[in-house]
């Protein structure tokens, strides 16, 4: 199944900052570098509340891909903020608490199944969606998912379609 719609290309300058919060309208006044990982894992501004509604934290390595996923969940309605790496994901987590996560398995820092597990030891991000995306679609892989706790498994490359149908799915529970 091949990866359907536009790619959109990330700009440097949000490449560069490592942590790009959406700057459309619903972006709020916090949002922007300084919103990011530099608090503590449970110290963020919301410890211990509900998610946020319509917030999808995407942390993805590739730019095509993520900014992909950002155009689609946008153009739906959503509030998307990219993360492009593993190293900080913990901190921005508990600082954003989202609604959803989409996280790829393979991210350089830490891996994708290595925040999921840390994230299901913690109660304040255990109830928190994750989609999982792989280049590794096998059944061991799809295993280790299901054993690490990820509400979704994907395999890439995906269809704009099916991903968007997992988003709204996950979001409604």
């Amino acid at each position: 199944m091949g990866q359907e719609g536009t790619k959109v290309s990330a700009p440097a300058a949000e490449r560069a900052g490592g942590v790009r919060p959406d700057s459309g309208p619903d972006a709020g006044p916090d949002a922007g570098p300084d919103s990011g990982p530099d608090s503590g894992p449970d110290s963020g501004p919301n410890p211990g509340v509900p998610p946020s509604d319509g917030h999808v934290l995407v942390i993805e390595d590739e730019p095509n891909i993520s900014e992909a996923i950002r155009f689609i969940l946008q153009r739906d309605g959503l509030q998307v903020t990219v993360l492009g790496s593993g190293d900080t994901a913990l901190n921005t987590i508990a600082d954003l608490h989202p609604s959803l996560i989409i996280l790829d398995v393979m991210l350089p820092g830490v891996s994708g199944f290595e925040i999921l597990q840390q994230m299901r030891a913690r109660p304040v991000l255990a109830t928190i969606p994750v989609i999982l995306l792989t280049a590794n679609g096998q059944t061991a892989a799809r295993e280790k998912a299901a054993q690490y706790g990820a509400s979704r498994f994907m395999a890439k490359p995906f269809s704009n379609s099916d991903l968007l149908g997992a988003v709204r799915d996950l979001m409604r529970t």
